[in-house]
């Protein structure tokens, strides 16, 4: 279990430190966020395509691996257009009404039980996201972009368990890399940047940090059971403030703090009632 959680640790830091990369690009260099998530589809692809195990060829033939990789590519595009103009650390809180989305939809859609006690936490975590974005009250259209991410990460989740018995882990990790791609590459490519020393180190760092995150995320997964390492997702947002205050000197505000505390307290004890084990149910007669 130590292991795995090292791997949550390192794994969730690398995400966000790949979204920081994006941010320099978008910000910094001018680099369009659509080439910027296609790039990260490209070049993970590149890298994990050879590993690919027999029979993922044939997923592409599902048209629900198409519409998974088409959620992920909008949530991806959506997120980086936000970094563009927005915070690291408020961009990440904002689109941790993903989860929450997940989970409504996995009650609508799939049928999952639902207990009010776990609706009550996510309905803390969706306060402590408002916070954070503050609709209304001076939030730029970037965090718009946030919640849209969230919004389509948090579909993605869903799908994601829809497609879970369909192939191994590693399998799916192929087919949204490659799906991602190729949607994103009509209107990627004529948005090529000049590719200068800076930009394409950025474009590699943000790729290649963004694709070991998620292997790194799959390992811990098959190391450990799934409901012991959700709280440790959460880490994500730590790494967010840090990484925005060491590379762009931004320290949230207090209600920011405030929502931030909000998402990550009831996240972890959404999940560690999501792992807690079920009464025993009374026999029979």
């Amino acid at each position: 279990m130590w292991k795995a959680a090292g791997l949550m640790f390192v794994a969730m830091s690398l995400v966000p430190a790949g979204d920081t990369a994006g941010k320099l690009l978008t910000g910094s260099h001018g680099v369009s966020p659509l080439f910027v998530a296609w790039s990260r589809f490209a070049i993970g692809a590149a890298l994990i395509g050879a590993f690919a195990p027999p029979g993922t060829l044939r997923l592409f033939g599902d048209w629900r691996i198409w519409l998974r990789g088409l959620l992920l590519a909008g949530g991806i595009s959506a997120i980086l257009t936000a970094l563009r103009t927005e915070p690291v650390a408020d961009v990440f809180a904002a689109f941790f009404v993903g989860p929450l989305f997940s989970y409504a939809l996995s009650a609508v859609l799939a049928r999952e039980p639902v207990t009010p006690l776990r609706t009550a936490l996510m309905l803390a975590g969706f306060a402590g996201v408002l916070l954070v974005v503050r609709p209304g009250f001076g939030a730029g259209p970037g965090m718009g972009f946030a919640v849209l991410a969230g919004l389509c990460y948090g579909a993605y989740l869903s799908s994601s368990r829809w497609l879970a018995p369909l192939a191994p882990p590693r399998a799916l990790l192929v087919t949204q890399l490659v799906t991602g791609g190729l949607i994103l590459t009509p209107v990627a490519l004529p948005l090529w940047p000049a590719i200068t020393p800076p930009v394409a180190a950025l474009t590699l760092a943000s790729a290649t940090a963004s694709m070991l995150g998620n292997l790194l995320l799959l390992t811990a997964y098959a190391a450990a059971p799934a409901t012991r390492l959700a709280p440790f997702v959460y880490f994500q947002l730590l790494a967010a403030v840090a990484l925005g205050w060491a590379v762009f000197g931004e320290l949230p505000d207090a209600l920011t703090w405030a929502g931030l505390a909000l998402v990550i307290t009831a996240g972890i004890a959404s999940a560690r009632l999501a792992a807690a084990p079920l009464p025993p149910r009374p026999d029979r007669a």
